[in-house]
């Protein structure tokens, strides 16, 4: 078995992860979760997507959703769709990250964006079975290619619409305006820390921190401060490292470091 990460001293592969699932509940039931929120998700949100998509539509006349390659559980690739937020083309061009002035963003993909209701056509990759609720964040195939002997360790399971990381950067493309190169501060500012708390993750995924993630997530939506508070608070009690806990906060600048956190090596504050 191909070694992925040690995280606190533990030795995290594939094995590991769903031996961790099996300790709370089996894969069938996160499975079941899975689908019946996925398939209320979009039974509620349809009005809003159907809105979404229309005026997506009318914005330039193109297609309202958006198709894209992406690397889920074991390094298997899926079809991830999202609503279209850039002009069209744009997608095979530019930068991997994007800032949130962004040239090739539609104004109706930034405002978009900035609500993550972009996000929402992910469901039905739920319901279908790429990705789950809770999990790490799938990237393109050119990015896990540039992943550390560590974040392969995020290949362990599907991948998730949210997870600490999201919650923690959900202004990621505020972080990112007005850089010169996008790609460049992402990886030094804000992919070593995701990669860091999504690996946190894998070792300790439970049921019950899935749920709670669910919340974080819809607190932060509505009200960043407390959102990030809980999460801070959360990573406490579960005993992470303090330099996740301390990131988590998002009260001091981020630390530009080389990925993944060493997570047993605390990096310096200010």
């Amino acid at each position: 078995m191909m070694k992925f990460a040690w995280i606190a001293g533990r030795h995290i592969d594939a094995t590991t992860a769903r031996a961790n699932d099996a300790k709370v509940s089996t894969l069938e039931f996160r499975r079941s979760f899975d689908v019946a929120a996925a398939f209320v998700g979009l039974t509620v949100c349809a009005p809003v997507l159907a809105a979404a998509m229309v005026a997506v539509w009318f914005s330039d006349g193109g297609a309202p959703l958006f198709f894209q390659a992406r690397v889920g559980k074991d390094g298997l690739p899926f079809r991830l769709v999202k609503l279209r937020t850039m002009v069209v083309g744009t997608g095979r061009c530019g930068t991997n990250s994007t800032a949130a002035d962004d040239p090739r963003l539609t104004r109706v993909g930034r405002w978009l964006r900035a609500n993550k209701l972009d996000e929402l056509p992910q469901l039905w990759n739920i319901l279908v079975g790429d990705m789950a609720l809770v999990g790490p964040r799938p990237q393109i195939e050119s990015e896990v290619q540039r992943y550390t002997e560590a974040e392969r360790g995020l290949l362990a399971l599907r991948p998730g619409m949210t997870d600490f990381a999201s919650i923690v950067f959900a202004d990621e493309s505020a972080i990112l305006r007005y850089s010169d190169d996008p790609d460049r501060d992402y990886d030094l500012l804000i992919r070593p820390w995701k990669s860091g708390l999504g690996l946190y993750y894998v070792t300790v995924r439970s049921v019950g921190l899935d749920l709670a993630l669910i919340v974080l997530t819809i607190a932060v939506c509505v009200w960043r401060p407390l959102g990030l508070r809980g999460l801070s608070w959360l990573l406490r009690r579960l005993d992470a490292p303090d330099d996740l806990v301390m990131v988590a906060r998002r009260d001091q600048p981020l630390r530009a470091v080389t990925p993944p956190i060493p997570l047993s090596a605390p990096v310096s504050w200010p």
